[in-house]
C-alpha cells in the first residue's frame, strides 16, 4: 500500500501514513489540536492550509468546495474532514 508522508509545522512532527487517510484522522494521532465539530464536511471548522503537496491530495469533493467557497477559503484551504493523502509529501498549517 502507498504512504505518504505529512509534516504538520507547527508541531514540527512528519508522520508516515497509508495514501487515503483523512488529514483529520492524522491530526488526531499526532496531537495536533485542530477544531472540528461536524466530520462530515459541512461546518467548516476543521479549515487547513496545504503548504506543499497539493498534488498529492484528493480532489475536493463538491460539499467540501461549496463550504470553502461559503468560507472564502485560499485555494490551498482543505477541510481535515474531507481531505485525504494519496501518496508522496505533504505539508499543513493547522
Amino acid at each position: 500500500m502507498p504512504k505518504s508522508n505529512v509534516t504538520f509545522e507547527k508541531l514540527g512532527i512528519t508522520v508516515s501514513v497509508p495514501a487515503g487517510t483523512r488529514l483529520i484522522e492524522i491530526s488526531e494521532k499526532v496531537g495536533a489540536s485542530i477544531t472540528y465539530g461536524c466530520r462530515e464536511g459541512e461546518c467548516g471548522t476543521c479549515m487547513m492550509k496545504i503548504t506543499s503537496g497539493m498534488e498529492n491530495m484528493s480532489q475536493r469533493s463538491v460539499l467540501e468546495d461549496k463550504v470553502l467557497q461559503e468560507n472564502m477559503a485560499g485555494r490551498n484551504d482543505r477541510l481535515a474532514c474531507q481531505a485525504q493523502v494519496l501518496g508522496g509529501e505533504v505539508s499543513v498549517k493547522a
